[in-house]
């Protein structure tokens, strides 16, 4: 069996095939009898409203054909749109040059970042298996093995060994270990061997994690592949008579056990040869020929190198992906602004990554010392732009409109309006995407300046609250080994710098005060009832959640960033601009 976890990209079909064939090659190298690949892996996922246009769909089509053309004793399952009256999320068992076996997802899910009804229609066709060197092998697709009732208890009752699960499962933190708690009960209820193939890379605001796993009728783990990286997953499954685990289980013993027809693959071959029985290996990593190959479970990284890496594999996809090579941060001395830039250069390398400092009359030294310490640190090169001189023009040109008025937050965010305005003139003549810096919980609270530090293409840490930038701050510095973000930067006040002796503070709660009631707010779905019942300071929270709901204006003209929480701002979380509910 190989799991191929593949980074495919939406619409890139003839990319996508390449790269499959590519996996393939590597998999019949390995002497696969199988090799699977996630969730529309023709089309990438989510293709959206490309299934729209009828043509794509035609184009998926040829794709798939010239799998099939291209699979010989190696059956290859491929993810694909299939057509036949309506639209369905397909997989596709491929064999000797043919489509040998087709299923159309059941469960499409319609929730979170997900709207598959938008687009698919239920599959309705029977269940059916094919029949591979003697193991019987069942189709399934993602959302499919979430049900206890659903496609996978009716493959098992049905007489399938071995069920493979395509999936274009998205990240979030503490996903993979839900996912294997679920994966393993799915196996043992239906007592079969379960192939679970997840696709990985990055796709707008969402991170596809991988962590492709194989689960005993049991629900015990054999192997695992890494997380946030493509890779080959090659094992042997032994797959013994399941009816002595299946007669001793008192899961299912009511439930009749209708045969479901099934195809076979090799008429007239032996039938009761199991996979690393059936065919001759090549000898693989100091494997003597024709030994078991289970490669151990690769661990689970912890969940701040989970969201580390996330964050890096969504920036490189987004950067790469969408044509661009260089990227710039406006590096202020912030925590912020270093912990993009550090991403960045984990994402791109250092020669691809250009930070800007652009001081006003209100930056401080230890600012700008602590920007180029970071610089210097990451390795990337960096230039100075001080905004003094646009900053004083334009204060003049306003002076006779602005005459008789106090000054207010007016002056202080033009200075970063005129900052949005230098990076996007850099990124306009030197070819740069531009990486904003803004956090979760300034995000929320609207904590920023719209078309100033706003202004950009990338939004990385979008989806992260600021008590956990610190956190990750200090991680990255731990698992370095040095210095990278410096500890002045992590200790310091945070500060927008746009008037004299400024802290975050001065506007808003201590973020340990306020991260927990923008948790509940906005990924609870909490009401201001709710949080004052649990115990937050009604005064504090009635300013949040006020400043919660006027942000939504600013939130909606933000650039895309990556998700990594199970609510984000954007796709997941939508609420109206235009709303008077306060709870």
């Amino acid at each position: 069996m190989a799991c191929c976890q593949f980074n495919p990209t939406v619409g890139d079909l003839d990319g996508n095939l390449a790269g499959m064939i590519r996996f393939l090659e590597r998999a019949e190298a390995a002497g696969a009898d199988v090799a699977v690949f996630p969730e529309l892996s023709v089309t990438g996922y989510p293709p959206e409203d490309l299934v729209l246009k009828p043509r794509f769909v035609e184009d998926n089509l040829d794709v798939l054909h010239a799998v099939a053309a291209r699979a010989g004793e190696c059956a290859v399952v491929v993810g694909f749109v299939d057509l036949d009256r309506d639209l369905f999320n397909g997989a596709a068992l491929c064999h000797r040059g043919r489509v040998a076996l087709r299923y159309h997802k059941r469960l499409l899910p319609n929730y979170a970042v997900f709207d598959e009804q938008r687009y698919f229609s239920r599959g309705q066709e029977p269940l059916r298996l094919v029949e591979l060197k003697g193991v019987k092998i069942g189709l399934s697709i993602c959302e499919d093995a979430w049900s206890p009732t659903g496609p996978i208890a009716e493959l098992g009752r049905g007489g399938a060994e071995v069920v493979l699960n395509l999936n274009g499962s998205p990240f979030h933190a503490g996903k993979q270990q839900a996912r294997e708690t679920m994966l393993s009960t799915r196996a043992a209820d239906a007592s079969v061997h379960l192939v679970y193939v997840n696709q990985v890379g990055g796709q707008d605001e969402l991170v596809f994690d991988g962590g492709s796993i194989i689960v005993d009728a049991h629900g015990q783990v054999v192997t695992r592949a890494p997380l946030f990286s493509e890779h080959l997953l090659v094992c042997d499954i032994d797959v013994p008579a399941l009816y002595r685990k299946r007669r001793l289980d008192p899961r299912g013993q009511f439930e009749p056990l209708a045969a479901l027809p099934v195809i076979d693959l090799d008429p007239g071959g032996p039938g009761d040869a199991t996979s690393s029985e059936a065919r001759e290996r090549p000898e693989l990593e100091g494997m003597a020929t024709g030994a078991p190959l289970v490669p151990p479970a690769v661990p689970i990284p912890d969940e701040l190198e989970q969201i580390w890496k996330a964050l890096v594999l969504g920036t490189r996809d987004y950067v790469t992906k969408n044509g661009f090579t260089d990227v710039g941060v406006a590096v202020s001395g912030g925590i912020d602004s270093s912990i993009v830039a550090a991403i960045a250069v984990d994402a791109l390398g250092p020669e691809r990554v250009h930070g800007v400092l652009m001081p006003s009359r209100f930056s401080s030294e230890h600012s700008i010392s602590d920007a180029e310490a970071l610089c210097r640190n990451l390795g990337m090169e960096h230039r100075m732009i001080p905004i003094e001189a646009a900053h004083a023009a334009l204060l003049g040109m306003l002076e006779p409109s602005f005459e008789g008025l106090n000054p207010d937050t007016t002056e202080e965010n033009l200075q970063s309006r005129i900052r949005g305005v230098l990076m996007m003139a850099l990124s306009n003549k030197l070819g740069w995407l531009i990486l904003t810096t803004g956090n979760k919980s300034e995000t929320s609270v609207g904590y920023s300046t719209l078309y100033g530090d706003t202004a950009g293409g990338f939004a990385v840490v979008k989806d992260v609250p600021k008590v956990l930038i610190y956190d990750l701050c200090q991680w990255k510095n731990g698992d370095a080994g040095r210095i990278v973000i410096p500890e002045s930067v992590i200790t310091k006040p945070p500060s927008a710098e746009l008037r004299p002796d400024q802290r975050d503070d001065q506007s808003l709660p201590p973020y340990e005060t306020l991260d927990p009631i923008l948790e509940g707010y906005v990924e609870g779905d909490l009401t201001r009832s709710d949080l004052i019942a649990a115990g937050h300071d009604p005064a504090v929270v009635d300013r949040i959640v006020r400043l919660v709901d006027v942000a939504e204006y600013k939130r909606r003209q933000n650039p895309p960033g990556i998700r990594i929480s199970p609510k984000a701002f954007g796709r997941d979380r939508r609420v109206p601009i235009t709303n008077r509910y306060r709870g």
